[in-house]
């Protein structure tokens, strides 16, 4: 008989392994886990369809004979890792039949195989209940600053040095404004994003955590309310920079894609709400001629400030920094931040 076990008792020398399908792996899963899927995207819809349109009993056989095919390169696959680890906790989406027959299996096999109580959904309940709590007792530093200030260079420096950092744009894998994915490929899914916060702020140091001024909305995310409520009560520091430092901030992390070019040229057209079709058109040309420091220029002064104004406006600042070097900044407030704590 296999063993089952609760997500919140996991600790050691452990490996999870996903063993959903491909899609249900990519739109959300739990951090750190691998996957390895009992069926593929096409035979899960097809055994999904029988079981609910057809019979049980066939949705089972058909199942079985498309799990049979893949058995030997799945044993394969967790005999080499049940080398490397203690344990490896096996989950599906409800703890059901996929991750139990696979436990039953490895079990009898002599392999360390545990099923994860619950599955993706006990998981997700887990996460719904402990977000909020390891949220509680934090109070966020909250840096501010329009487009290409430094934000999030700031909070990669402040990581390395060992401060507790939430990346809230590096959760949701955007950068919270219309061109925000460019050079980033697909935006994580809500219940991807909830999973990275809490792996970001569950074992933090401090009760004092790092994060840039966000609006409430990542691209398709949502920052729950509890979280967005702690960072309006947090400390509030406002950064600044002059428009050619920014310019470079920008050019650098927009450009260094290899579709770079043909993703910015697509963004464009999402700001024709904002901004006349006869300047996204030139704004166009520019770019395929390689001229981003006018583009960089002018939508920061014509479109992002002002829009960015309303947010910063909203707060009152406990520091005003003005940005020339990332290096330096970041040692200025990890000095300024020690001085807060103690005083």
């Amino acid at each position: 008989m296999f063993k089952t076990v609760d997500y919140s008792e996991l600790k050691g020398n452990y490996l999870i392994i996903d063993v959903r399908s491909p899609q249900e792996h990519k739109e959300a899963s739990i951090p750190g886990a691998i996957n390895i899927p009992i069926f593929d995207d096409e035979e899960r819809k097809e055994i999904g369809f029988l079981y609910v349109n057809e019979s049980v009993e066939k949705a089972k056989k058909t199942g079985i004979e498309a799990v049979s095919k893949k058995l030997p390169l799945i044993y394969e696959q967790i005999s080499e890792l049940d080398k490397k680890y203690d344990k490896l906790i096996l989950f599906c989406a409800r703890g059901g039949m996929r991750s139990s027959s696979l436990c039953s299996l490895f079990s009898t096999l002599g392999m360390d195989t545990y099923k994860l109580s619950g599955g993706y959904k006990g998981y997700r309940k887990f996460i719904n209940e402990q977000l909020i709590k390891v949220n509680e007792n934090i109070k966020y530093i909250v840096i501010h600053g329009k487009t290409g200030v430094g934000k999030t260079e700031l909070l990669k420096y402040l990581k390395g040095k060992d401060m507790d950092v939430l990346d809230l744009e590096e959760a949701a894998n955007h950068r919270g404004s219309l061109l925000g994915n460019v050079g980033l490929g697909q935006g994580r899914s809500q219940k991807q994003f909830e999973a990275l916060v809490y792996e970001s702020i569950k074992n933090r140091k401090t009760n004092y955590v790092f994060v840039e001024g966000e609006s409430k909305r990542i691209g398709n995310i949502i920052i729950p309310d509890y979280i967005y409520s702690s960072m309006e009560k947090g400390v509030h520091i406002l950064a600044d920079a002059d428009l050619d430092f920014r310019a470079g901030l920008i050019i650098k992390e927009y450009t260094n894609s290899e579709n770079a070019v043909e993703e910015i040229l697509s963004s464009l057209d999402s700001l024709e709400r904002y901004i006349s079709s006869k300047n996204i058109e030139r704004y166009k040309d520019l770019v395929q001629k390689g001229d981003f420091e006018e583009v960089a220029k002018e939508l920061m002064v014509k479109y992002y400030d002002p829009m960015y104004l309303n947010g910063i406006n909203k707060y009152k600042y406990d520091l005003n920094i003005n940005i020339q070097d990332i290096k330096k900044a970041g040692e200025f407030l990890i000095e300024w931040v020690e001085e807060y704590i103690h005083n």
